[in-house]
């Protein structure tokens, strides 16, 4: 079964809207569906916002039964390598916020008990986006130091959740897939307002392809 972990209720609708969901309930406070769409078993956890939360989003999934983790949303772009309504596959994660340089040595992002910074994610071979290199943080923001640092460690997107599903997902031995939709790009005005504005459009675009997500995790 497919373990959903998604942050907000516009991005889980962008699959709800399109699944038989069967049961609804609510655990630690958060709402948790289970049905079936485009043929896959799916439990589906609004998690709400932050690595925490998708921490725990994804912990409750497995606990359920999931044995496969799928996190889909908005995020921003960083550079001309992604655009306002464009939807990409991740291909690996890191969590630009986790700063124990100065403890351990090695390269920001690094977690506890890892050698790299990046933890790589599973794209499907039937999964024909665009693959991304992404940063997740507990930041929303428009500073140049953060942009500064995740051009720096080879970002190309932006979020607060799928870095942290990828951490619980490796130590489950689950296997992750991420997909995100573009809502704003860095050096094209207040990234807030952008993301306002463009929601909507980027969880429509993600709607478009969830046949095609689910479809590809056999």
């Amino acid at each position: 079964m497919t373990g959903c972990v998604i942050a907000f209720d516009d991005e889980a609708d962008a699959l709800l809207s399109q699944a038989e969901i069967t049961e609804k309930s609510v655990l630690y406070r958060r709402p948790v569906f289970r049905g079936k769409a485009f043929g896959k078993e799916i439990l589906l956890v609004v998690c709400g916002i932050g690595k925490v939360n998708a921490a725990m989003g994804a912990t409750i999934a497995l606990n359920l039964g999931a044995d496969r983790l799928l996190n889909f949303g908005v995020a921003g772009g960083l550079d001309a390598s992604t655009e306002v309504g464009g939807v990409y596959a991740i291909e690996k994660a890191v969590q630009y916020d986790y700063d124990c340089v100065q403890i351990s040595g090695g390269k920001i992002g690094t977690l506890d008990g890892e050698t790299e910074n990046f933890l790589p994610l599973f794209v499907p071979s039937k999964l024909h986006l665009p693959r991304r290199a992404l940063g997740t943080g507990d930041r929303f923001n428009d500073s140049p130091v953060d942009h500064a640092l995740l051009l720096e460690l080879g970002c190309a997107v932006r979020e607060m959740e799928a870095g942290a599903i990828a951490q619980i997902a490796k130590n489950a031995g689950v296997p992750f897939t991420s997909v995100k939709s573009i809502s704003d790009v860095y050096g094209m005005g207040s990234t807030t307002e952008q993301f306002k504005r463009n929601t909507a459009l980027a969880c429509a675009a993600l709607k478009e392809k969830m046949k095609e997500i689910l479809e590809s995790l056999e």
